[in-house]
């Protein structure tokens, strides 16, 4: 079809209608086929390329699952408080507060206001990391031989760059992030030792506990030691759902979870959010 003209570069765009990419969003969201839940529920429905991102604004109580289908995939994770995006993941103090440098099921993703973003309602990987943070633009460049957005091996803090510009952010705005299914562990003395994947298929289901806005680069592993870039699709989806609330064994499971669950019911209390 020629395009050389602008009725023919129109008919030619208008004719990519409906065509089905590997890589890509579906819209809408209910399209996606055997969703985890009932389809209208569904409200984000991705598969995010290797070397690729995406973000998006999920209500509280929003179920998130990304999974990794083919075992290479490392989604990087930002949070932020949808209208106030001083309040974001501190990665610090989920560690910290919670005496744990590892996450899986039942770990709260917390702020640095002892609010709780984001639970971790289930985990069939156990491969994630809390410690090293994403790629950086100099690493990749070192690594890889580039590691701007556009290149074949973008480092995960630039596309968050754009992620979060898109979101009314600014680079300032980026802390450390986590990733999830590219695991680390802490050995003895006190050095890191990259576990890597668990196998294609596994998954992280969390769930909103305040609106959020949340960015995803999903790039290989800062520590993985292979000279080639690699990382695989990662598939996202999202359904509506309800936030943890008093009763739920989470909410009881640790002194600390509790405290920072009372200390979001609160906060939202007082805004009429809850």
């Amino acid at each position: 079809m020629a395009t050389a003209t602008t009725y023919g570069a129109r008919a030619h765009a208008r004719a990519q209608e409906g065509t089905r990419a590997d890589a890509m969003p579906v819209v809408p969201a209910a399209d996606w086929p055997d969703p985890p839940c009932e389809a209208g529920h569904l409200v984000w429905a991705e598969t995010v390329a290797g070397g690729n991102y995406t973000h998006r604004v999920l209500a509280r109580g929003t179920e998130l699952r990304l999974t990794d289908p083919h075992g290479d995939a490392c989604a990087h994770l930002l949070l932020y408080a949808a209208d106030r995006p001083w309040e974001r993941l501190n990665v610090a103090d989920t560690v910290k507060v919670q005496w744990n440098a590892y996450l899986g099921e039942g770990v709260l993703l917390l702020s640095d206001q002892g609010r709780v973003l984001a639970s971790v309602v289930t985990d069939t990987s156990g491969r994630h990391d809390a410690l090293c943070g994403t790629s950086t633009l100099v690493r990749n460049t070192a690594r890889y031989g580039d590691g701007t957005p556009q290149s074949p091996s973008p480092a995960g803090r630039e596309l968050f760059k754009l992620a979060a510009a898109k979101n009314g952010l600014e680079p300032r705005d980026l802390p450390p992030s986590l990733s999830f299914f590219q695991g680390v562990q802490v050995r003895d003395d006190g050095t890191l030792h990259l576990t890597g994947s668990a196998g294609p298929g596994g998954s992280v289901t969390l769930r909103a506990e305040q609106d959020l806005t949340v960015l995803i680069a999903n790039v290989p592993h800062p520590a993985d030691p292979r000279p080639d870039y690699v990382c695989t699709a990662l598939e996202v989806l999202a359904w509506r759902a309800a936030p943890t609330a008093p009763g739920d064994p989470l909410w009881d499971a640790t002194p600390e979870g509790r405290r920072a669950f009372l200390n979001t019911a609160g906060f939202l209390a007082a805004r009429g959010l809850a």
